[in-house]
């Protein structure tokens, strides 16, 4: 299985993640979550991420759940040379 983003699009971080993915033309399966009806408060959802937000990636057995590495990682991958403005955050 390739890379799964769970996201809710009424989310502005869910809506960073998935625009810079399009943008970046990252091939990723979209698994939506709405908010609004808690699914992200469900026993499935939990599997994912015990912590219940949104956005998650996916990738194999590699999960993160804060939206700001869902970004990192996805730079990295398309990529690699974007870690080199990291330092600028360390």
């Amino acid at each position: 299985m390739g890379l799964e983003l769970y996201l809710d699009l009424l989310s502005q971080p869910c809506r960073a993640v998935y625009i810079f993915a399009k943008k970046n033309g990252i091939p990723f399966e979209l698994r939506p979550v709405e908010l609004l009806k808690g699914q992200h408060l469900s026993d499935a959802f939990a599997q994912v991420n015990p912590l219940k937000k949104v956005p998650v990636l996916k990738d194999g057995d590699f999960t993160l759940t804060e939206s700001l590495w869902v970004l990192v990682a996805k730079s990295l991958k398309t990529d690699p040379s974007w870690q080199h403005g990291a330092s600028a955050w360390r």
